[in-house]
């Protein structure tokens, strides 16, 4: 019994001196994957871990205020901002942060590229008129400011993948120029092609040296369509605001297409572009069985130019670029410009409330039973840029822009505003056609790399054609506060402030 039972304590000692060893042990621990820095597409870009993918997270923070307008980067030349009452915001606010996603990976055909930009908006609203009366005084919010949100959005601009010389998804047009609407500034001008993005198909050729060649299909709703207008539906609150009709576009039938060559080299850049843009208008009436325009196509060109190692100073620059369209005027007038123009200031005739300016862009009008008149839009933009040393810098910048009718529509248009606004000089003293031009400058410090501070102040013009001293009879016009009155038919302007700060990253 003494021996069996030695031999069992000694077992059972045995096996717990084992189990003891054993939890002592260290365990194997899985490999760390360490974030590898990817030198192949220049600095930022990281592995992700497990891939052979790189990938670069940057982006902005922005905060800015207008002064002078209900919106942000946009002149005051329509809607409440350009009523200038007490409906007007004498101050406009943003917040916004960018983010960008950029990744590339190596293949046997090239590299495969994916870009993504992302915006996080919140912007100041404002309030228009909600009064039912000229006696009954309301108002509501109004959320929509510039082409902007009014409160907090979200906002997808690129969204893109690149692939053996193809582009597919949502980037900028072909058409435009690298700076488009922005030569030296941040506020919108007219004369070029835009930087909104835009759904295409892009095919582009690298013939080495920075000389490329591109060729898109690229969605025209809604970025790239302004209005066609349907004279016979003009009503005087429409025309009020500058829109000489019902706007009736059909559904989209055709893309536009766009091609482009462009020299990119130590110098500076030269492009040239072309698009054609299918005008497919609605029916005449309210069912299908009134019948239709037929389809029109137009088109726009345009040269632009940049010059850089200025011997004004290092880092100078001049962009500078023009536009002519037929039938397309989103190609001269961005779209985050707006289509009608309504600015409103002093007069000094007797008997009339106050003075007002109005236009009206469209790619096309026309009436029940005939066909579709395109309109021709033309102009420029530039700017110039002075570093005056590695922590400011200086810009001068302008726009001018045309927008022209020709007889038949001139017609059309000028009998709905003789008929529905009682215009004083009647049919002779008609004219649609309009110039809509800016001129500013900007100031900008960076004390540290990746922080500025700026200052830019915006001055806009809106060159009417009506005969002078004409007047118009126009409607209550509640939201904007504007009562149903006799208006000088006049030239306008505007001016504003934009101030800035932005944290690059």
């Amino acid at each position: 019994m003494k021996l069996t039972k030695s031999l069992m304590l000694g077992s059972a000692a045995m096996f717990a001196c084992a189990g003891v060893q054993a939890a002592d042990l260290p365990v194997k621990a899985k490999p760390i994957e360490y974030v590898k820095i990817c030198s192949l597409y220049g600095a930022g870009f990281y592995y992700i871990p497990g891939t052979d993918t790189c990938i670069k997270l940057s982006g902005y923070l922005r905060a800015q205020v207008e002064l002078g307008g209900n919106g942000i980067a946009v002149a005051p030349d329509s809607g409440v901002a350009a009523a200038h009452n007490r409906l007007s915001n004498y101050y406009t606010g943003r917040a916004r942060q960018g983010l960008y996603f950029d990744t590339r990976t190596a293949t046997e055909y090239g590299v495969v590229r994916t870009f993504a930009q992302v915006l996080f908006t919140w912007t100041t609203g404002g309030y228009s008129g909600a009064g039912s009366t000229a006696a009954n005084g309301a108002t509501t919010y109004t959320s929509s400011l510039g082409g902007q949100i009014g409160g907090g959005s979200l906002t997808l601009y690129d969204a893109f993948v690149q692939f053996a010389g193809f582009t597919f998804g949502r980037a900028a047009s072909q058409f435009s120029s690298p700076w488009a609407e922005y030569p030296a500034n941040w506020h919108e001008l007219a004369g070029s092609g835009g930087w909104d993005r835009v759904n295409q198909i892009t095919y582009t050729a690298d013939f080495g040296q920075g000389i490329t060649a591109a060729f898109s299909a690229q969605d025209q709703v809604a970025e790239y369509q302004s209005n066609i207008w349907n004279v016979t539906g003009a009503t005087a609150a429409g025309l009020a605001t500058g829109a000489y009709g019902s706007n009736n576009i059909g559904g989209s039938r055709a893309p536009d297409f766009v091609a482009m060559v462009r020299v990119d080299q130590a110098w500076g850049l030269f492009q040239a572009s072309v698009a054609a843009h299918d005008n497919h208008a609605g029916y005449y009436g309210a069912s299908e069985m009134t019948g239709h325009p037929s389809d029109k196509w137009g088109w726009a060109g345009q040269l632009a130019l940049s010059i850089k190692n200025l011997p004004t100073g290092a880092g100078d620059t001049v962009n500078i670029q023009g536009v002519y369209a037929k039938g397309a005027s989103r190609y001269t007038f961005n779209d985050f410009l707006s289509t009608t123009y309504a600015m409103y200031g002093s007069s000094g005739l007797a008997g009339v409330n106050q003075s007002i300016g109005i236009g009206g862009l469209s790619d096309a009008v026309f009436v029940a039973g005939s066909g579709q008149e395109l309109t021709t839009t033309y102009g420029f933009n530039g700017g110039f840029t002075h570093n005056w040393d590695p922590h400011w810098a200086s810009a001068i910048f302008g726009s001018w822009a045309a927008v022209r009718y020709n007889n038949t529509a001139t017609n059309y248009m000028c009998g709905a505003v003789v008929t529905n606004l009682a215009l004083s000089s009647g049919a002779a003293g008609c004219n649609p056609n309009f110039n809509y031009a800016n001129v500013g400058v900007y100031t900008g410090w960076t004390p540290v790399k990746g922080l500025t501070f700026s200052a830019e102040v915006l001055y806009t013009m809106l060159d009417q054609k009506y005969a002078s001293g004409s007047t118009v009879t126009l409607p209550l016009q509640a939201g904007i506060a504007k009562p149903g009155a006799a208006y000088e038919l006049k030239d306008q302007n505007a001016l504003v402030l934009l101030l800035s700060v932005q944290r690059n990253f």
